[in-house]
């Protein structure tokens, strides 16, 4: 923790929730001192232009330290990841992305005495023996996907390397998010923002769970609070470090098309559960995150009615200047 460089390095800075916190990150400190990063350009051309960006595959830990190095980089937010549905297609790139990147960067703070670590985890960390209502921050993580597999080991990871180097390493367990900037990524969750894009455009959705297949989930806004929140924290009051419990909302499929029918009444939805039903019926109904809110004041802003009223007001507008690209 003697690292006193102030630049930011954030990897997967195209992904879903990278996309929106690179924005936040260079509001906040400035675009040129904050390096996006990933296995690919950025596709907003904005983002392109405002600051700097690096092509880093975070498999290879010498790319890493390269950019840091370059850079004098002191924090990174690490959000490069393989997601849920798309790990249980191809295991093996889940692992060695979210496993091998994970260490990577965990060896690079280390290493380089960087000041502050971001690596966030998922509600995919619980399984079947989870308590599936009010689950505890302490409980029973037995995930039955390689992506829940990798974020259990990752968050223990992370841990070790809080208490044996004294690295400040943070972390939470995301429930499902939910955005209007990034299209869906691959996992069991993005029902919940395919069905607004669907709505908006076609009046109809076709969803690939059940419609009672109870969820935890967070709208975008309040995602990047938890992160800027969480970083900002005195370390001094963490308990925890890497496995925070997080929670804003739950609801299922029924219940989401239900609130989307009362701005768009002709809505029609029919289900058609895959794959990912099972892994959906493996996690949990509701999160309890007290210790959250104790130990560094987490408090979300928004509910269901308030997120679907702000994501159609948004698509809806897009729409009709002909902008919604899905």
């Amino acid at each position: 923790m003697t690292n006193t460089k102030t630049r930011i390095m954030l990897t997967g800075a195209s992904g879903q929730i990278g996309t929106e916190l690179l924005k936040i990150l260079r509001r906040a400190h400035g675009d040129s001192l904050v390096v996006a990063t990933d296995i690919q350009p950025l596709s907003d051309p904005a983002l392109r232009e405002s600051g700097p960006f690096e092509l880093c595959d975070v498999t290879r830990r010498d790319r890493i330290m390269e950019v840091a190095r370059k850079y004098d980089v002191g924090t990174i937010y690490h959000m490069a990841a393989i997601l849920s549905a798309t790990g249980e297609k191809n295991p093996q790139l889940a692992w060695n992305i979210n496993i091998n990147g994970t260490y990577n960067v965990l060896e690079t703070a280390r290493e380089l005495a960087l000041s502050r670590i971001f690596i966030p985890s998922s509600i995919a960390a619980f399984g079947p023996e989870t308590p599936r209502e009010n689950t505890p921050q302490e409980t029973i993580l037995r995930p039955k996907t390689m992506y829940g597999v990798t974020k259990v080991a990752g968050e223990l990871l992370a841990d070790y390397y809080v208490r044996r180097f004294n690295v400040d390493v943070r972390g939470c367990r995301f429930p499902g998010i939910i955005s209007h900037e990034t299209l869906p990524g691959g996992g069991t969750t993005d029902y919940a923002v395919a069905i607004f894009y669907e709505a908006v455009k076609n009046r109809r959705y076709t969803c690939f769970l059940r419609e009672d297949s109870r969820l935890p989930m967070m709208y975008m806004p309040d995602c990047l609070k938890s992160v800027t929140e969480l970083m900002a924290a005195d370390f001094g009051r963490l308990r925890h470090h890497t496995d925070f419990n997080l929670a804003a909302m739950s609801f299922t499929p029924a219940e989401l098309a239900a609130e989307i029918k009362v701005h768009i009444p002709d809505f029609a939805v029919d289900y058609k559960p895959d794959f990912r039903q099972a892994i959906a019926d493996s996690w949990p109904t509701s999160i309890d995150d007290s210790a959250a809110r104790k130990e560094w004041g987490w408090n979300p802003a928004y509910d269901l009615k308030g997120m679907v009223k702000d994501m159609l007001d948004v698509l809806s507008r897009r729409h009709a200047e002909g902008r919604l690209n899905y």
